[in-house]
């Protein structure tokens, strides 16, 4: 076999792996291959070459090691509580090793007398030290130390791989041999004229050093090297794409603006168009008249307007003997959209429908005719849109409301409704910070409506903690008085046992208490309740008959109540950032002045600190976003996990923002200067989407 070794080999060959640790290995990392062993990256890095003497420790020492003799080991406590502890001793003192979890394991190869280094970090209580489920070796002074000695690579491991064997230690062991069988095999990715132009190591040695970095300064170059050609080759493949799209792919040509777009424009439209959506407007009529098919992006703030600016392009669309549709990520959203155009465009004006997993047989039956002749000029729909059934007769153009919830395949199988694809607009009302965005849409145009429509005034944010809660109560009487309407969210609807939260049913008899009957009716939403009643108590608050709704964050997305004017949230501090915006943008819809009340416990983290104050301060939606992926972290942030496209092992957008710059910007240079790859100096990345694309061909897909 031999011979035959490479990156794509399954795990299961690699000498010391086989079939047991190979399904642990899949399992527990997702480790399938040679390759996905190289890259599973240590995630730091330990100076092995210091011993600490038992004496000097303390509490709060990073973690370290200790060498010594062992005294005594037992098993103490019952069920849950029991635990194995073991005493150490060297020549000035004794500790305890503590296991929670693993007895049986640790029992087997701890006895009175072994001398074993010991590896972690101490803790002190009551003037003792110990560790808790510390790394052990048998010390063996005759063995030769392997790897390197003094920046030893920690790899994260599990429970069910350490008792295999597969701790950072064994894991390492089998970077060793990889490392050792495959590195000639490694293929150089970034051209040398770019290497050369920002001082980056090869390929090989970077992979050597990453995981058995030599110096403090080797590794650097490795991390410099490793995290440049991520973001490289990413917007290699994002740019590519784009690029191939606008060559290869015609695009349908709204060539007109006209009678449908004009009468509305110039009898429907409720409000004057912000300049914000007048510029959008104007980037997306552009695009629409090159015959190249369109990819946008278009981000703005909940109320901001996008739903105008989405009709008035598929009005566009209309007139130039097209059809449009909109997907949205569920039910009430498409229904939502459906309202919200109806009331803007009246009766007999276009055929508009609806089609989503609820539409009857015999009502689908017809909609599918409609599609066909082309009588049905839009149709709004959720994931139904995409099935094969549905055939449009000239489909032009798609909107897709919150682009996140659809992977890249189900855009894919919208762009097959039609000979020439269908322009594509993409709607977030989740503002994307821009390094994130240029990672996962960096393929598309980005198009911003960063204004609120005139009339709106901003709406006032403001933390109480729960000793004020009678100040909130008070406000809420004081806005019912004069004739508004109110939200009450709660984060969850059962007590659970780790959170002692104001939950939802508590909160509802307190709340009872406070607004009587028949001064007050309450309305109530949560996850639980079937869409039936959901959909009862939710037409309660929006006709007015109920002056509070009471709810979980299902009123997150698509609620639209123009006369609620105060959104209090409790337990705020725990939502995330983006929630906690998306919750507020649902007051603040009419011309009243809105207010949102956080309430928080008295003990806040830093972090919900940092939360509450940013949403006090700021009403800007792009700000509260930058905000959120300081603190949580690209991967957290909703969407990015399904995208697929962040699979980042070293890069992180947040501390790379300026490397990201650089790239992109080097990426561009490149296209712009060779668009076909076929410089001699570009061969290498010519290969890299020969192999880089099995299965789905991403230019085949926005």
């Amino acid at each position: 076999m031999g011979a035959e070794l490479n990156l794509q080999t399954p795990i299961e060959y690699l000498k010391g792996v086989g079939l047991h640790k190979a399904d642990l290995l899949k399992k527990e990392l997702s480790i399938f291959t040679f390759q996905d062993l190289l890259l599973y990256y240590p995630f730091r890095y330990i100076d092995r070459t210091r011993f600490y003497k038992i004496q000097e420790l303390n509490g709060d020492l990073p973690t370290i090691q200790v060498i010594g003799r062992v005294l005594a080991k037992e098993i103490i406590g019952e069920k849950q509580a029991r635990r194995l502890v073991v005493q150490l001793k060297d020549e000035t003192g004794v500790m305890e090793l503590v296991w929670f979890r693993s007895l049986s394991w640790i029992d087997r190869i701890v006895h009175a007398g072994l001398v074993v280094i010991v590896f972690g970090k101490p803790n002190e209580f009551n003037g003792k030290i110990s560790i808790s489920h510390p790394e052990l070796e048998v010390y063996n002074p005759a063995l030769k130390k392997s790897g390197n000695p003094t920046l030893q690579p920690v790899y994260n491991s599990t429970e069910k791989l350490k008792q295999c064997h597969l701790d950072s230690k064994g894991i390492q062991k089998l970077q060793e041999i990889l490392v050792d069988t495959v590195s000639n095999q490694l293929s150089e990715t970034i051209p040398d004229y770019i290497r050369q132009k920002h001082v980056l190591i090869g390929k090989i040695q970077a992979i050597r050093e990453i995981h058995f970095p030599a110096t403090m300064q080797s590794l650097d170059q490795a991390i410099k090297r490793l995290k440049f050609e991520e973001l490289f080759l990413i917007q290699l493949r994002l740019l590519h794409t784009k690029r191939l799209r606008t060559d290869k792919f015609k695009g349908a040509i709204f060539a007109k603006v006209g009678d449908k777009f004009n009468a509305f424009y110039a009898t429907k439209l409720p409000f004057d168009l912000t300049n914000a959506q007048k510029r959008v407007l104007k980037e997306i009529r552009m695009d629409t008249q090159r015959g190249v098919q369109m990819n946008r992006l278009l981000q703005g703030d909940v109320g901001s307007g996008k739903t105008v600016v989405a009709l008035m392009t598929m009005l566009l669309a209309v007139d130039n003997g097209y059809q449009a549709c909109i997907m949205a990520p569920t039910s009430i959203l498409a229904n939502q959209h459906l309202k919200s155009i109806q009331h803007l465009i009246g009766d007999d004006f276009i055929n508009i429908a609806l089609l989503t997993g609820a539409t009857p047989k015999k009502e689908r039956r017809k909609l599918h005719e409609a599609l066909l002749d082309g009588s049905l000029h839009i149709l709004i729909g959720t994931h139904a849109l995409i099935e094969d059934p549905v055939q449009f007769h000239n489909l032009g153009l798609a909107v897709i409301d919150e682009q996140h919830r659809f992977g890249v395949e189900q855009r894919g199988k919208l762009w097959r409704k039609n000979k020439i694809p269908p322009h594509m607009l993409v709607m977030t009302a989740t503002p994307i910070p821009r390094t994130l965005a240029m990672t996962l849409y960096g393929d598309l145009d980005i198009s911003v409506i960063d204004e609120l429509p005139a009339g709106r005034k901003p709406i006032k944010t403001i933390h109480l903690y729960e000793n004020q809660r009678l100040r909130m109560l008070g406000f809420m009487r004081q806005e019912i008085a004069k004739g508004r309407q109110v939200y009450l969210v709660y984060p969850l609807i059962k007590e659970s046992e780790k959170l002692d939260l104001l939950y939802l049913e508590a909160g509802i008899e307190d709340i009872s208490a406070a607004f009587p009957l028949p001064d007050y009716k309450i309305s109530i939403v949560h996850g639980k309740l079937n869409p039936a009643d959901k959909e009862f108590e939710m037409q309660r608050f929006v006709k007015g008959e109920t002056q509070i709704m009471v709810a979980t964050t299902v009123i997150e997305v698509g609620v639209n109540v123009p006369n609620a004017s105060v959104m209090v949230i409790e337990n705020a501090e725990r939502f995330g950032l983006s929630q906690l915006h998306q919750l507020r943008g649902r007051v603040g819809r009419g011309a009243e002045q809105s207010y949102c009340i956080l309430m928080s416990t008295n003990k806040l983290s830093a972090d919900g600190r940092i939360r509450l104050n940013t949403m006090v301060r700021t009403n800007d939606g792009f700000e509260i976003s930058e905000t959120d992926l300081k603190l949580r972290g690209p991967g957290n942030l909703e969407g990015t996990q399904q995208s697929g496209v962040l699979d980042l092992k070293l890069a992180d957008l947040v501390h790379d923002q300026e490397l990201l710059q650089t790239v992109r910007n080097e990426v561009i240079d490149l296209f712009d200067q060779d668009p076909e790859l076929g410089a001699e100096q570009n061969k290498i990345l010519k290969e890299f989407f020969q192999d880089s694309n099995p299965g789905i061909h991403y230019n085949k897909i926005s």
